[in-house]
């Protein structure tokens, strides 16, 4: 899996941080979405693929490599 975040549509609401915080932060200044980990671990996809479809601005795209 790979991670691609859209920082120019996030609106800063933390849900991805709290679905999977290992891959997903915040910027301090503004909260913005900070990607951690671009191709996270297996043991991380269901939180991925959760914090991907709770993003009220769809900031979060998510490609799956077999």
């Amino acid at each position: 899996m790979k991670v691609t975040v859209y920082e120019d549509k996030c609106c800063g609401a933390g849900s991805c941080v709290m679905a999977a915080p290992d891959v997903f932060d915040q910027r301090d200044e503004d909260g913005i979405v900070v990607l951690l980990e671009e191709s996270p671990g297996e043991d991380q996809f269901d939180a991925v693929r959760e914090a991907a479809s709770i993003c009220p601005a769809l900031a979060i795209e998510l490609s799956e490599a077999k």
